[in-house]
């Protein structure tokens, strides 16, 4: 008996320290996020490139969407561990370049580096916890992870903007160092676990032609109207290799003995259509999370700290939400509480959208904790839907599956968006000839505030600005009112059965 008790004992602790290190695997990839939102502007204002500046956000995206689905497929395959840790050591490697580099082009391909890292932190990290433990626990354990997110959320956007007054910008990417070394230490020493190995085949060809098929999307999307004209022959030829690119993999997974997008999960009804909303709740954060600093900083003329502060309140209210969530799903049915997340998803990027010109960081900050709510509310119930609806074998394939959704919404959505402020502010460049700017004096806007720039010019600029972001602010909302649109496509049966779990915590 004695021994019984050691042995529950020693799995309690073991299984603690490993939610600690999932934690603070989660918290490094989280903070990255934030401070780097916040410091961008000075990072543009320093290294040039203002052109560039959605592709430091959508080049990460871009390959963690697109290996988020082949870690979670590893993960089934070789245990959480091995491919957790293998992700962290990838994401510090890329932190480290991102902190030398030299120029926006360098910063950029570090950036590429670092999100194929991220790629198996989220994703494996979520598994995890669903193996760990219990339907009844998960959605308390599931709020504790959100909170990891929030907490991330406040220390990032003040810690961005005092790194960058205070020390310089390269230590945004230097400070995971630590906490990534400690996260890898404690999963080597504390997770165990029993895989039954088995030979296999990956279609990693497979993936570099789904890779292909995105980047020449988000190429098109990005450099369109801005490096050449909508309607010409390079964007006809991105849009041309994305669709075959994207066709070919399709027809190539649905032969492949070990396909990295399992088919058959997309092809349930509950999967397809929270995967959907996912997508198009994705697109809604990385729009607040990208523009809502430049807002700040650019038109209302305001500190990084400021901006951060705005930034904070979405991610304060994301894990507000996750933690209620438990309770929401009690009074209201799974299906429910996500219908009254896209709602708030949809009420936040509206108000953005209706900002009365020069509002204050008040007015955006409020907006910004609204769209933070609604995502805590959706993303936690998808979670808990989705595991509780698989196997143990499928269930890092499954949750990896709505990770990608959200991540690939993430990407798209930071393309699209800067698509739509970079051609904004070229017609307002090309309407401000008394103004005499440019996408360049645009750029000095964040060098020191915009100090050294003529009163007159620093007018034209803001107002091409707020003009660029007004744009940005209504497409945002467009994808909000999509994730509504997706929410009420959950099927009522397979929500209502699912929810039972939660239901018992």
């Amino acid at each position: 008996m004695g021994q019984s008790t050691l042995e529950r004992m020693n799995c309690v602790s073991r299984r603690t320290v490993v939610l600690g290190c999932v934690m603070l695997a989660l918290f490094m990839a989280a903070v990255e996020v934030t401070i780097v939102a916040t410091a961008l502007p000075q990072i543009v204002g320093k290294l040039g490139g203002f052109s560039l500046y959605t592709w430091v956000f959508s080049g990460f995206l871009l390959t963690q969407a697109s290996t988020i689905l082949v870690f979670g497929k590893l993960a089934d395959l070789h245990g959480r561990r091995p491919v957790l840790i293998a992700g962290i050591v990838v994401f510090l490697v890329g932190s480290l370049l991102c902190g030398f580099a030299w120029s926006m082009p360098a910063l950029i391909a570090f950036r590429l580096l670092q999100g194929l890292g991220a790629g198996s932190i989220q994703p494996v990290a979520t598994t995890i916890v669903g193996d760990l433990f219990t339907p009844q626990e998960r959605p308390r354990v599931q709020g504790w992870l959100s909170s990891v997110w929030g907490f991330a959320a406040i220390i990032g956007p003040l810690a961005g903007g005092l790194i960058v007054q205070a020390l310089s910008w390269h230590w945004i990417f230097w400070i995971n160092v630590p906490v990534g070394i400690l996260a890898i230490a404690g999963l080597s020493l504390s997770l165990r676990e029993d895989v039954a190995h088995r030979p296999h085949r990956i279609d990693y060809v497979g993936v570099a032609i789904f890779w292909v098929a995105i980047a020449a999307l988000l190429v098109a999307l990005l450099a369109g109207g801005v490096d050449w004209t909508w309607l010409s022959w390079p964007t006809f030829a991105l849009v041309v290799l994305f669709a075959i690119a994207l066709a070919s993999y399709l027809r190539r997974e649905r032969r492949a003995p070990e396909p990295m997008i399992d088919l058959d999960l997309w092809r349930s009804r509950l999967l397809s259509t929270v995967n959907t909303s996912s997508l198009f709740g994705g697109a809604a954060i990385i729009g607040v999370t990208s523009f809502v600093p430049i807002y700040v900083q650019g038109v209302l003329g305001r500190s990084a700290i400021v901006a951060g502060f705005a930034l904070t309140a979405m991610s304060v209210g994301w894990p507000i939400a996750s933690t209620l969530s438990g309770r929401f799903l009690r009074a209201l049915d799974a299906r429910n509480t996500v219908r009254l997340g896209a709602a708030l998803i949809f009420a936040g990027t509206l108000g953005l959208a209706l900002m009365p010109p020069g509002s204050g960081a008040v007015a955006t900050g409020a907006s910004s904790f609204v769209i933070g709510f609604g995502m805590g509310l959706v993303n936690t119930t998808f979670i808990i839907l989705i595991q509780g609806s698989v196997s143990w074998a499928k269930r890092g394939s499954a949750t990896a599956s709505n990770i990608f959704a959200r991540m690939l919404g993430s990407t798209f959505g930071a393309a699209a968006l800067g698509a739509v402020l970079n051609g904004s502010l070229g017609s307002a460049v090309a309407q401000s000839a008394g103004g005499g700017i440019s996408i360049d004096t645009i750029r000095h806007m964040f060098d020191e505030g915009g100090a050294a720039l003529p009163a007159v010019q620093r007018t034209a600029v803001v107002e091409a600005l707020s003009y660029g972001l007004t744009h940005v602010f209504a497409t945002l909302a467009l994808f909000g009112a999509l994730t509504v649109l997706a929410t009420w496509l959950v099927p009522r049966r397979a929500a209502f059965a699912s929810a039972k779990e939660p239901g018992a915590a």
